[in-house]
This record gives structure tokens, C-alpha cells and sequence, in this order.
């Protein structure tokens, strides 16, 4: 692809919204650190029902022009959810979605709605009403279990999937998350603290699938760096005494947090007084330390994490509380993005307009948090900036990479 042809691709996919807003410290930026290799899933049976031609039970429009087949594009999000956060949220994410079509131009494409519930049932009841009104693509869900439960009703009819889970293990088989995945961030900033020194490492993680991602993340990274992991500890509730003592005594030179909120403001000054050194010690974390409150913690200042560059989405959340009257929750911008994107590939032959070879494209596409591109195994990548904690907010130490293009290697000197 030449460069003004991905300047476009990246151009259209933003729309009217500004990229890339960086503070603190202004250095040139980085290119996206190279993947790691993802293994696709074993291939599903073909398609046994692909759609293929306009069907009598497809949604017509009367905005549409005669003989031109509309972009049917399928919602489906928890608007019935049991719970009113998760509603409210489904609620923000459809208005996203409808801010993009209109900021979009395009009269061709049609939005179709659908419940995703509060259950896989539910979900794939939705899915497949979706598909039923001639759904070319389906945006959402918005649960890993929603998506586990829709992806082979869609695939049965060749239909992509791009939802917003961040459980990659859902991915593949025609699903595409496009969703902040921890094993992303972890990368991210393990491969910056290894580039700048840090070789022994050592983690606090959750009890949970969370921590289970993080440790596998941290181990895949430096078995290609070259680093070290020594001691992984898990942590829960209150006590996590042991845990910590185990980690200074792994004598490390960075430590990965996996915790946020206030379990995260209270495990950092317990390493310290635990015996971990924090002028000889960085401190490490991933986005779930994109919280303000955090900046008021003094054991925590000079940590890095990675995370979308600071107010990147600044200009989406004016125009979306221009157009709604509220700031939008930050998932409501991977909806404006997933229209958009859809907008982008749009004018392709249809019911071939959503093919894998389109959406997995290496360039990527350029987003309201920055630039992102989908995985061979529906896993998506995002460009991250490394943040720094302070007092007075959290300052831009290596910001987010603008393209995915990796920079030429430089040949060695010859020696004479």
C-alpha cells in the first residue's frame, strides 16, 4: 500500500476526531513493538448457508437508491441487561455507533439493532434476527460468552463478528475483538522496561483469568527479549504478605502490578516497606492503572504503564457530549470506531465487502485512542503510549507508535 493511500485509510477512519493529543515529555515517536506471532484457531467447517444475494426477509430502506444494495450493519449490545450500568453503557456504545454513521456521510449504510440480553440465548436469539434482516457484518457483543454463542451462527452464513470482549480466546473463526486486550499492554510495556534496562522482572497478579493473561504475556515477552521472570505471586483480598515478601526476596529490578483502584494505592507502599527498594526498583502496570486517584499516590510516582496517549479521545468525548449532553463511558469510542471502520470497506461488491483479507489488514486503521489493527487469529493490537505517574498526571515517557510499519534495521558498520 503506498503511503497516501494508508494516509487516507487512516484520514477516513478518524472522521472529524483529532488523534494523538500527547502531554509531558515530547519525544519522537516510536514504531508499535513487532507482535507476537498469533497461532490462528483450527478452521470451522465452511459456511453452509453464506449469504450471497439479496433474500425476501432483508430490511428495505426507502432512503436507499433503487438497485443498490444498502450496507445492513447489526448492533448487538445488552440493552436489556439486568444490569443498569451494563444498560447504560449498550446505551452509549448505540449512540457512538450513530455518531459515526453520521459523521460518516454514507447514506448507503444501515444500522440494525438487536438485543444481546443477559444471556448467550438471548444473544444469539439477536444474532440471529440480525442476520435474518440481511446483516452483512454484526457489531457487538459485548460478552465473551454473548460472542462464544453467536460466532457459529454467524459464521454459518460467512457473516464477520467484530466484538468487544477483551477475552482473546473467543477470537478466530470470523470473530474480531476490537477491544483493549491486557496481553497488548503487557507487550507494550514490558518490551519498553526490558529496551531500557530492566532485566530481572517479578509480578503481582489477581486470582483470575486477568492474571493468568498478564503472566502469560510477561513470559512470552521476555522468552523473546531475553529477560527474566522470576517470582510470579498471586494476590487477593487483604493479606498478601507472603506475596509481597516473595517478591523482594526475587531481588528483582521491575515488578509488574496487575491491580488497580485501591488494591493498587495499597500494594505499593507494602512492597516498599517489604523491602523492595523503589530507587533501584520500576514499578509496572498495565491500563488498569489509568486512574487519576492515582497520581495522589507517592509509592506509586515514577511507575509506568501502557495505556492510549492522555486525551487522545479528547475531541470524541466533546463532539459525543455535543451531540448527547454527557461524557461518554471510554468503551462508546470502540463503537464509533467499529462503525467507522465498517464505513471504510464499505463501498466493496456486497455480501464481499467484510472479507478476512479486508480486515486484516498489517497498515491498520487509525482510531479515536490511536492506531489498531486485527490479528490473523481475530485478536486485535492497538498503539499504546508508555506513561509515567506523578503528582500532577501522568506525563508521556515514549508516546503511542503512529504507524505499524517497523523501522528499516540499520546496517552494522564495517569494520575496517
Amino acid at each position: 500500500m503506498t503511503a497516501p493511500t494508508l494516509a487516507k485509510r487512516l484520514c477516513f477512519i478518524a472522521g472529524l476526531v483529532a488523534i494523538g493529543a500527547t502531554v509531558g515529555c515530547q519525544t519522537a515517536p516510536s514504531a508499535a513493538p513487532p507482535p507476537v506471532a498469533p497461532v490462528a484457531k483450527p478452521g470451522l467447517a465452511p459456511p453452509s448457508n453464506p449469504m450471497t444475494a439479496e433474500e425476501p426477509t432483508f430490511l428495505k430502506m426507502s432512503n436507499v437508491p433503487t438497485g443498490t444494495v444498502p450496507v445492513r450493519v447489526g448492533i448487538l449490545l445488552p440493552f436489556s441487561n439486568g444490569s443498569a450500568q451494563t444498560r447504560a453503557l449498550a446505551a452509549s456504545m448505540m449512540k457512538a455507533a450513530q455518531l459515526a454513521l453520521f459523521d460518516g456521510g454514507n447514506n448507503k449504510i444501515v444500522l440494525m439493532s438487536a438485543d444481546e440480553g443477559s444471556t448467550p440465548e438471548a444473544a444469539a436469539t439477536g444474532a440471529r434476527a440480525l442476520l435474518a434482516e440481511g446483516a452483512e457484518v454484526i457489531v457487538g457483543p459485548l460478552f465473551s460468552a454473548s460472542v462464544t454463542a453467536v460466532a457459529p451462527i454467524a459464521h454459518d452464513r460467512a457473516v464477520p463478528v467484530i466484538a468487544f470482549s477483551s477475552d482473546r480466546s473467543v477470537a478466530g473463526n470470523g470473530v474480531y475483538l476490537l477491544s483493549f486486550q491486557p496481553e497488548n499492554e503487557v507487550r507494550r510495556i514490558i518490551a519498553f522496561a526490558h529496551a531500557q534496562g530492566h532485566n530481572n522482572f517479578a509480578a503481582l497478579v489477581p486470582t483470575t483469568a486477568y492474571g493468568t493473561h498478564v503472566t502469560d504475556a510477561m513470559k512470552g515477552t521476555l522468552t523473546e527479549s531475553g529477560g527474566t521472570l522470576g517470582a510470579v505471586e498471586k494476590i487477593s483480598g487483604d493479606d498478601n504478605d507472603a506475596a509481597l515478601k516473595a517478591v523482594a526476596a526475587s531481588k528483582p529490578d521491575a515488578v509488574m502490578i496487575a491491580a488497580g483502584g485501591e488494591q493498587l494505592r495499597t500494594l505499593a507502599p507494602m512492597l516498599a516497606a517489604n523491602g523492595v527498594n523503589r530507587e533501584k526498583v520500576q514499578l509496572l502496570g498495565s491500563g488498569v492503572w489509568d486512574d487519576p486517584a492515582n497520581c495522589k499516590e507517592s509509592m506509586l510516582e515514577g511507575g509506568l504503564f501502557a495505556a492510549p496517549a492522555p486525551d487522545a479521545n479528547a475531541t470524541f468525548n466533546a463532539k459525543y457530549k455535543g451531540t448527547y449532553g454527557v461524557t461518554p463511558p471510554q468503551l462508546a469510542a470502540l463503537a464509533y470506531d467499529a462503525v467507522s471502520l465498517v464505513g471504510l470497506l464499505s463501498p466493496g461488491q456486497p455480501y464481499h465487502r467484510f472479507t478476512d483479507a479486508a480486515l486484516i489488514d498489517p497498515n491498520g486503521f487509525a482510531g479515536v485512542d490511536g492506531i489498531f489493527r486485527f490479528n490473523p487469529d481475530g485478536s486485535s493490537e492497538h498503539g499504546l503510549a508508555i506513561l509515567s505517574v506523578h503528582p500532577d498526571g501522568f506525563h508521556v515517557v515514549d508516546p503511542a507508535p503512529h504507524t505499524f510499519e517497523q523501522p528499516p534495521t540499520k546496517p552494522a558498520d564495517k569494520q575496517s
